[in-house]
């Protein structure tokens, strides 16, 4: 949801922009929850626990589930992902070609200018290398389960079952590690967030207050002031 939001806020069309919006966004947030909790409301009839693990039937159901999870989890959100990551870098490609008219106190000329502020660009660039980390961490699952749904009735020596065993448990160890290097990477791909991360530190942790500026302010006869 945060690439459709991001590609809704950086777009020129106001009616698009306001989609982007917290009560949108809560709504959406809400309607995500219940329709996931009803999709998954399947595993009650068709889920069974056997020696202490709870695991989907074997069968039809079985090659369905895995290719529905490869589908919901891998190929779904990186599609998503790489579609509105294309689209928001076209808008704000778009709104940094933009030329504005600067009227006749310019000449009548026009000049190249960009109403992207460093914040949006910089969101922006956190997000698409979220998409990056994303794309290369959670792809390998969904090929396993497209796999693995592929090869359920295929007979499969001790060695084998306990090698796909352990490459699909890998398979999850590196969707675990997208969502823990989520920090990470924006403390790496964001100066603003570095900045606000660590101001956060000093005032939060180390109690450190503000260090006040002062400003100098001039008045209509030329009298200096400092506030």
């Amino acid at each position: 949801m945060a690439s459709v939001d991001r590609y809704f806020a950086s777009s020129r069309n106001a009616l698009h922009r306001q989609w982007s919006s917290p009560k949108i966004a809560t709504r959406l947030i809400i309607g995500n929850a219940i329709f996931w909790c009803v999709t998954y409301s399947q595993v009650i009839i068709f889920y069974n626990i056997s020696t202490g693990t709870c695991w989907y039937q074997s069968g039809a159901y079985g090659m369905f589930f895995s290719i529905f999870i490869a589908i919901e989890i891998g190929i779904l959100p990186i599609l998503l992902l790489f579609i509105f990551g294309l689209l928001t870098a076209n808008n704000v490609h778009k709104t940094r070609q933009r030329i504005e008219p600067i009227g006749a106190a310019h000449g009548g000329q026009h000049i190249q200018g960009s109403t992207t502020s460093k914040k949006d660009t910089q969101l922006h660039k956190m997000l698409a290398n979220q998409i990056l980390v994303f794309i290369i961490l959670n792809m390998p699952n969904p090929c396993y389960l497209v796999y693995r749904a592929f090869t359920v009735n295929t007979s499969k020596s001790v060695l084998r079952s306990t090698s796909e065993d352990f490459a699909g448990n890998m398979t999850y160890a590196l969707m675990d590690l997208e969502f823990s290097l989520t920090f990470i990477n924006f403390l790496i791909s964001s100066k603003m967030f570095r900045k606000e991360f660590l101001q956060l530190i000093r005032i939060k942790i180390l109690r450190q207050h503000p260090t006040l500026v002062a400003t100098v302010r001039r008045d209509n006869n030329k009298n200096c002031q400092i506030k």
